[in-house]
């Protein structure tokens, strides 16, 4: 079986779930996969691919993990999403979030925040 193993601290900073199906993105190869998260050691800052997935990256590639969940149009403002950055050792780096507002004439803003001090990333 193909799945992710990652650290449950940073999935539950993250808000990913045992067994969620999550897309993986290779920046380094373009390689994209489909799969879903076990949890691994509790503070040991894993990130392991298994089975068929482990082929598609090397140690030390830098790769995207993301989590989605279908809403309608109108919960968008109400949501807001969660991204993590990593240093090469796994331990978080940047905690961000997505924040999105309708203004009165019905248009969206969107900005990248910093969860540490509520400013733009």
């Amino acid at each position: 079986m193909t799945s992710v193993t990652l650290d449950p601290d940073h999935c539950s900073e993250s808000g990913i779930l045992p067994l969620e199906f999550v897309e993986i993105w290779n920046k380094a190869t373009g390689a994209r996969i489909s799969t879903y998260v076990i949890y691994g050691e509790k503070g040991s800052g894993c990130c392991v691919l298994n089975g068929a997935a482990a082929r598609t990256c090397q140690i030390g590639d830098e790769i995207i993990i993301c989590a989605s969940a279908y809403i309608e149009e109108h919960q968008i403002t109400e949501i807001q999403p969660k991204v993590l950055t990593f240093d090469r050792d796994n331990s978080v780096r940047d905690r961000l979030f997505y924040d999105v507002d309708t203004m009165q004439d019905g248009t969206m803003t969107f900005a990248v925040r910093d969860r540490s001090n509520g400013r733009n990333a």
